[in-house]
């Protein structure tokens, strides 16, 4: 053992990893899910010095979403060698069309990755490196959405999906400020995900900004979270266990797939959304809202009244996470949408005379543009000027759409633009802004300056003072 194992960082750790090492078979395989980030890291080294590395084995996925990825499987691959723990890893790619959405698709590749590597290599359990402090960032987030109480009990410290490899989580009583202890106490080397700074996510923003107040007022809220959360455990144990009664009883197929449509709504309706919300997280759906959940059975009662179950299931309408809800012949069930079936629907563009404004919010893209005082130094400011002269108008893509590369001297296409730039195709659905009909801001790319001949005339016309604009696009917190 290392001579900071007798510190009380090392201590710490590796008791938590002994007290989850004790509930497993002596030679039980043990993957690690590891990015390479610091939790991880500590989860990885600690489980070595727990558990030898013979029983180790580490799991990388490569979503290949940052420019960096291939840097961090270089490092996790090294990192583990020296460790003398087997390693596996395996590239995914993220259905950028998915219906379900692309954070579910990446989760979804994600954990069907690390079940298939977990299975190459006979491991028993599957560690993941969650610690206090994201339990605390997902119960907030959980009451932000304002989930139910299956949200509100946040992340399990062990989880045995139906039919994969229990799922655990050894760190989840320990905050991040001792895992970073224990990381300078053997000095570990971990790297930092850029994303994990960009507090237009909300997770991001009450890691950066909300904890820190939250510490300095009420020190000892994230036990008082975890608490919580274990509360509502306690609390959605007791409603699944009736959920399990009433499922019995509604089921019209072996797979238990199917529901009697006439029974759920002899239930009274806490009853039928307590049973309907079981039903769909033992299908393996995400968690509905219960706006969506409410409007099903609405709807189910409607179609109950208007006495013909075939029929109504044409005005049956509850799509949820690429799923379709359908009533026929007495039974509801849900059906896989073929994207032929779900169309996007085209955004109109929208135009805003320019007088001033700081924000223009745009719903229907989920996020607006923000025209912040800046100086004619900056690259993605524009002189109020130009932003004044002709309406501004906010379109979708729709092909073709060209950016002048004022270094080569040339047009470029849009597509290969953000190609150049490494933006993934699903943040490439980003609302262009015009002055007139000319292309003037791309987010993620910036100001297309050299398509205005008239650029320096244009700032000539300021006032004394000089005003310029700095152009962003925020995007709406992403609470889910």
């Amino acid at each position: 053992m290392n001579a900071h194992s007798d510190s009380d960082a090392g201590r710490i750790v590796l008791d938590a990893l002994g007290v989850v090492l004790s509930t497993l078979p002596d030679d039980s395989r043990v993957a690690i899910a590891y990015s390479g980030g610091l939790d991880s890291s500590v989860l990885l080294d600690a489980a070595v010095r727990a558990a030898g590395p013979s029983r180790c084995v580490a799991l990388h996925v490569h979503h290949g979403l940052s420019p960096n990825a291939d840097a961090w499987l270089l490092h996790c691959a090294a990192t583990a060698r020296t460790l003398g723990v087997r390693f596996d890893a395996q590239r995914v790619e993220v259905a950028q069309d998915a219906a379900a959405g692309v954070e579910a698709a990446a989760r979804d590749a994600r954990y069907r990755a690390l079940e298939t590597m977990c299975a190459a290599h006979g491991a028993q359990s599957l560690w993941l490196a969650q610690h206090a402090d994201d339990q605390a960032e997902t119960v907030l987030l959980q009451l932000l959405r304002g989930a139910g109480l299956a949200g509100l009990a946040a992340m399990a410290p062990a989880r045995a999906p139906a039919g994969g490899v229990p799922r655990v989580r050894p760190l989840l009583s320990l905050l991040r400020v001792q895992l970073e202890q224990y990381a300078s106490a053997y000095g570990l080397h971990w790297i930092d995900d850029e994303s994990n700074a960009d507090t237009r996510y909300a997770r991001n923003a009450l890691r950066h900004d909300v904890m820190p107040a939250l510490s300095a007022h009420f020190p000892g809220f994230r036990d008082t979270l975890a608490r919580t959360a274990s509360h509502a455990a306690s609390a959605q144990r007791l409603l699944d266990a009736l959920a399990q009664i009433d499922l019995a009883q509604l089921a019209t197929g072996d797979d238990g797939k199917s529901l009697a449509h006439e029974q759920l709504l002899a239930l009274d309706d806490e009853r039928a959304l307590n049973a309907l919300r079981y039903w769909m997280r033992a299908l393996g759906l995400p968690a509905a809202s219960s706006a969506r959940v409410a409007d099903a059975l609405r709807q189910l009662r409607e179609i109950a009244r208007a006495g013909s179950a075939n029929a109504g299931d044409h005005a049956l309408r509850i799509d949820h996470a690429g799923w379709r809800l359908r009533c026929y012949r007495g039974a509801i069930f849900w059906e896989k949408v073929r994207e032929a079936e779900a169309p996007r629907v085209a955004r109109q563009p929208a135009e805003l005379v320019w007088r001033g404004e700081e924000v223009w919010r745009l719903p229907a893209w989920r996020g607006s543009f923000v025209f912040a005082h800046s100086d004619a130094g900056d690259p993605d400011a524009v002189p109020e000027a130009l932003l004044a002269r002709e309406p501004l108008v906010a379109r979708e893509r729709s092909g073709g759409e060209r950016v002048r590369d004022a270094g080569a001297g040339v047009s470029r296409t849009l597509k290969h633009v953000f190609q150049a730039h490494g933006i993934p195709a699903w943040e490439r659905d980003v609302p262009l802004l015009y002055s007139g009909e000319t292309l003037l801001f791309v987010p993620h790319i910036g100001v297309n300056r050299a398509a205005f001949a008239d650029w320096d005339a244009a700032a000539d016309m300021q006032s004394p003072s000089g005003n310029w604009r700095r152009i962003e696009w925020r995007e709406d917190l992403l609470i889910a």
